[in-house]
């Protein structure tokens, strides 16, 4: 703890984003950054508390006080090292994660909490920048030989570690590029991807192998796999949209909001897509229905592809702007969200229920919603009940589904490797990631469902590790 009194010294200070009259006109990243010296000062607020709360609120633990010290006293390099020995991607989560850390800081109780996030992205971005973070190959190789199935946040953090373990890891991509939802779900306005190459690219100097476009399951089976391997895990995500099925879904202007995203995150890349296949907002009403981050960045990229107008709507109620009393912290905190695509506007409802949809000419015109109302019943269970006489039509030219994930897709190698599925349809492991085959380990969405990077992170590391004790005892 570099200043004893930097909380009570310097007040919190964020980046900020760029103007919206400036950023709804591109896909470049948002947040802005702030100089050396104000980060240096943001660390500084860190009080290098005896329980560090913001590492208990940390899925991959990562050791706050520790690099916020080394930011005030100016040791990047420290910095960084302490920060990649939790956290594989620390330019990921510093960009996207919704920091659980801050949420658990001490100083969150008065509603200031350290700049954990932007600090994190800061550090990283400074060691980049200085040549701080080199390839680091293993010095010796096991004989081992690993398939990684999936590359996303999971799949990364497994393979990265397998691979400096010693391990000989090969990382598989049924895409033509790294980074599953990491690139093509979230969009360049929060996470460039250049950033994601950047990392590959070093990966690749560590002696990681990766072969993208190949759909594990149909370019290779389960059974050549198994036969090539010494240990496989599986980090496939959760890839099964979650549908809404009532009346009108057939028509045309509605998408998941995946699909939605994918193609913009393919064409901000250079990719030519045709005419007659564009998802395209321009002059049109949007609707986006799911509150989450997901629906967030469909408003974000409807507003940049010039909507005429951007809606969306959520089934549950509106979260309070402050804390309850059994919210209390340091755990996570269940209040209203507005995300930087909300500043760029955006009219959101809450506690709508999609009853249909309305079209004319074969086209979606418009969703009938009803209001809704919880209770909780004799059990605490949440009962939704419709609101008498609530009933409107919602006017929309583009619909776009953003409830959240199933389980994983279990058409293709789900299927032929038989595993065991919890009841959820997710892939179902012992507490070492091991899933009913013994040579086959899961991580991340596919074990856990639809979360966080962060927590995707956490899993992958975790099964790094467990995969590694198993390849140690053959």
């Amino acid at each position: 703890m570099g200043n004893p009194k930097g909380f009570l010294e310097v007040k919190r200070k964020e980046g900020g984003n760029r103007p919206v009259s400036e950023r709804i006109l591109d896909f470049s990243e948002v947040e802005q950054t702030l100089d050396e010296e104000d980060r240096r000062l943001q660390a500084s607020r860190c009080m290098d508390c005896g329980v560090p709360f913001c590492q208990w609120g940390c899925p991959v633990m990562n050791n706050m006080p520790e690099w916020q010290d080394a930011i005030y006293r100016g040791d990047w390099q420290a910095a960084i090292n302490i920060l990649q020995a939790t956290n594989n991607f620390p330019e990921f989560t510093g960009r996207i994660c919704p920091a659980p850390c801050e949420k658990a800081c001490t100083l969150n109780i008065h509603k200031e909490p350290v700049t954990i996030r932007e600090n994190e992205a800061a550090t990283a971005e400074r060691a980049f920048e200085r040549g701080l973070i080199k390839p680091q190959p293993p010095a010796f190789r096991t004989g081992k030989k690993v398939a990684v199935i999936g590359s996303g946040p999971a799949g990364m953090a497994c393979a990265d570690l397998l691979n400096k373990a010693g391990h000989h890891v090969t990382l598989f991509e049924k895409d033509d590029s790294v980074g599953g939802l990491l690139r093509f779900g979230i969009p360049d306005f929060k996470l460039a991807k250049n950033v994601i190459d950047r990392r590959v690219q070093l990966m690749i100097e560590e002696g990681l192998v990766i072969r993208t476009s190949v759909h594990v399951g149909k370019d290779i089976s389960a059974e050549e796999l198994l036969n090539e391997f010494d240990a496989v895990c599986l980090a496939i995500g959760a890839m099964k949209p979650r549908d809404l099925p009532v009346e009108g879904r057939d028509l045309k202007g509605i998408y998941f909001a995946m699909d939605y995203l994918t193609q913009q995150n393919k064409v901000v890349r250079g990719d030519q897509i045709a005419e007659k296949d564009r998802i395209l907002a321009t002059g049109k009403k949007v609707l986006v229905i799911g509150g989450g981050d997901t629906g967030s960045d469909c408003v974000g990229t409807a507003n940049r592809q010039k909507a005429k107008s951007v809606t969306q709507i959520e089934i549950l109620p509106k979260p309070p702007e402050e804390r309850t009393p059994d919210n209390p912290w340091p755990y996570w905190a269940n209040v209203l969200k507005v995300s930087s695509s909300h500043e760029e506007g955006c009219e959101r409802f809450w506690s709508l229920s999609t009853k249909r949809f309305v079209g004319k000419n074969g086209s979606v015109t418009g969703a009938e919603v009803v209001e809704v109302a919880w209770e909780k019943d004799a059990n605490g269970k949440m009962l939704m009940k419709e609101i008498p006489g609530t009933k409107r039509i919602i006017p929309a030219d583009l619909v776009l589904l953003s409830l959240g994930f199933l389980h994983p897709v279990q058409e293709g190698l789900l299927k032929e490797l038989e595993l065991k599925l919890t009841e959820r349809g997710n892939v179902h492991v012992s507490r070492n990631h091991q899933t009913s085959k013994a040579k086959i380990f899961a991580a991340g969405d596919a074990v856990n469902g639809a979360t966080l990077v962060v927590h995707a992170i956490a899993s992958g590391r975790r099964a790094a590790q467990d995969i590694d004790r198993y390849l140690q005892n053959l």
